[in-house]
């Protein structure tokens, strides 16, 4: 029963956070939204933060300054410092609650996975990796499992979601006709993808000669919200998630069908040494784009989930042409 129970949604006016907050009150859920400016609630008021958390049915976090941005020391402080303070913020409006919420769901995000071309990463075999945006993803989750929750469930939802700035960035580059494979290759030495937080890892920028095969993994829109319904029955669920469709794709596929879904026939390839002057341009980092994510929905599909656009052609046909009739009314 959803009718009139309150659902606290942070950071809500991103691309998923809007959705998510129209489902669930169409859901019948009495949906309280907490940002910077709040309207219910804001992260610079901890009373206002605490009075929403207390007898709520659901609290969904999706607050964190975008990854779509280029790792200077400043943006990368930001994404870190967004995730772990909202995210603790929380937990201890959760702590501290008469009433605590039964379900709790924190973003994360599939890459905190290893560069993969041998195996898929599932939530129980998966390995973890090394670098800037693992630590971020480690430091995240870190603090959503910190401390003691008895009647909090808490799950991570390690999500990799068309629409994001990966996928937005590639749609971008395939209508300007420069959309082909993308190869990773030699390339000058820098610190932004160091590790970050209080357990820094990784080296050197890696280098793979995948030869655009690195993997793409990805997930509808439609398929997260129903995740998150589907999430709130399973009792017996929690932990990390992985949010992904159980068919990824690889970079040479998905730059072929962007195209088509884009209706651009031609897309000039982009190694390494052509693609990063251009998303220097784009304000953007290689890795969203060479960093080979290959992850499997483990735990969905076995808890019997059905994907409504486990394809990935559709998925993106969809995906673009909804972003095309948006803009077209904006």
């Amino acid at each position: 029963m959803t009718q009139g129970a309150r659902a606290v949604v942070a950071g809500w006016s991103g691309f998923i956070g809007r959705r998510l907050v129209d489902d669930l009150t169409a859901r019948g859920y009495d949906v309280a939204r907490v940002g910077r400016d709040g309207p219910e609630g804001r992260w610079s008021d901890p009373a206002s933060l605490a009075a929403l958390v207390d007898g709520a049915a659901l609290v969904v976090n999706l607050a964190g300054k975008s990854v779509g941005c280029r790792y200077t020391d400043r943006n990368r402080d930001e994404i870190l410092r967004s995730r772990v303070l909202t995210t603790r913020g929380l937990r201890e409006a959760i702590a501290a609650a008469a009433e605590p919420p039964r379900l709790w769901l924190n973003a994360s995000t599939a890459t905190i996975y290893r560069y993969a071309l041998d195996r898929p990463q599932t939530e129980s075999a998966g390995e973890l990796g090394t670098g800037f945006s693992v630590d971020v993803a480690r430091s995240w989750e870190r603090e959503l499992f910190a401390g003691e929750l008895p009647g909090t469930r808490r799950v991570s939802l390690r999500m990799a979601v068309l629409g994001g700035p990966a996928s937005d960035m590639l749609a971008r580059i395939a209508r300007l006709g420069v959309g082909g494979t993308q190869y990773d290759g030699r390339w000058f030495q820098h610190r932004r993808y160091r590790g970050i937080g209080d357990e820094p890892t990784g080296g050197p920028v890696p280098i793979h000669h995948s030869h655009g095969r690195q993997k793409f993994s990805w997930i509808h829109i439609d398929d997260v919200l129903a995740a998150v319904r589907f999430l709130e029955q399973r009792d017996d669920i929690d932990g990390p998630v992985n949010l992904s469709s159980p068919n990824p794709s690889d970079n040479r596929t998905l730059m072929a069908e962007l195209r088509r879904a884009v209706r651009m026939p031609v897309g000039l390839p982009a190694p390494r040494w052509l693609l990063e002057p251009a998303l220097w341009a784009l304000r953007n980092e290689s890795e969203l784009v060479l960093k080979s994510r290959w992850v499997l929905p483990d735990r969905l599909t076995s808890a019997g989930f059905d994907f409504a656009w486990p394809e990935l052609g559709p998925a993106l046909d969809d995906t673009v042409g909804r972003r095309r009739r948006v803009a077209a009314t904006t």
